[in-house]
């Protein structure tokens, strides 16, 4: 996944982020479809080999859900690189946002497929830095961290939480073609992934009783 031929990526045509409607978070209910638009949006376009090579799949997998990617609007094919032999596709945006309650009820299946798509793929990114850790330079070495920290909160206040969790990160440069051009020297990409988990199932703290 560290191609330098796919790391020059050519700004994508279109909005910067896309925001799914029932069509759209059908079309990227599997895994395989979540990391093919991942690897297009931070290496830029490739090829359905190329991007096979990467996942571990057949060029024919590839190839099919990329179709299918298309014909929801997630990707395009970039002309202006493929030939008779070779069909180049790029990200048609930068980001994905999905946060419609409702939608996510008239949509439960393809809710938990998507959502479980995207964790696998934290997944396989959080481990991927691991397996890397070792060789990075001492100074990103250092940055790296895997915390949780257990909070009893009201919906109400882990909506807040997730607000300025947010807020916080928006502060920083973000890794779009219009931003990353005026990053200093030594600047490179750093994923945030950040979960709220509600953990329902924990007990609640013993109410304290008077004692005589």
């Amino acid at each position: 996944m560290t191609d330098p031929e796919e790391r020059t990526a050519d700004p994508a045509p279109g909005t910067d982020a896309v925001v799914l409607d029932a069509k759209g978070l059908r079309a990227l209910a599997h895994p395989v479809r979540v990391q093919l638009v991942g690897l297009l949006r931070k290496y830029g376009p490739s090829t359905a080999t190329r991007l096979a090579e990467r996942l571990g799949v057949n060029s024919g997998t590839a190839s099919y859900h990329l179709r299918q990617l298309g014909a929801a609007g997630f990707v395009e094919e970039d002309t202006g690189r493929g030939n008779a032999r070779e069909r180049w596709w790029r990200s048609v945006h930068l980001s994905t946002e999905f946060d419609d309650p409702e939608l996510a009820e008239r949509e439960p299946e393809a809710t938990l497929a998507y959502l479980q798509s995207v964790a696998a793929a934290y997944t396989l990114r959080t481990q991927r830095a691991l397996n890397e850790l070792q060789t990075m330079p001492r100074a990103w070495r250092d940055t790296f961290d895997m915390s949780d920290w257990a909070l009893r909160l009201t919906p109400e206040e882990a909506a807040a939480l997730r607000r300025e969790l947010r807020d916080v990160v928006a502060r920083y440069r973000r890794d779009v073609p219009e931003e990353a051009a005026t990053a200093p020297a030594g600047a490179a990409r750093l994923a945030v992934i950040s979960h709220l988990l509600p953990e329902l199932d924990a007990p609640a703290p013993d109410t304290p009783t008077d004692t005589p």
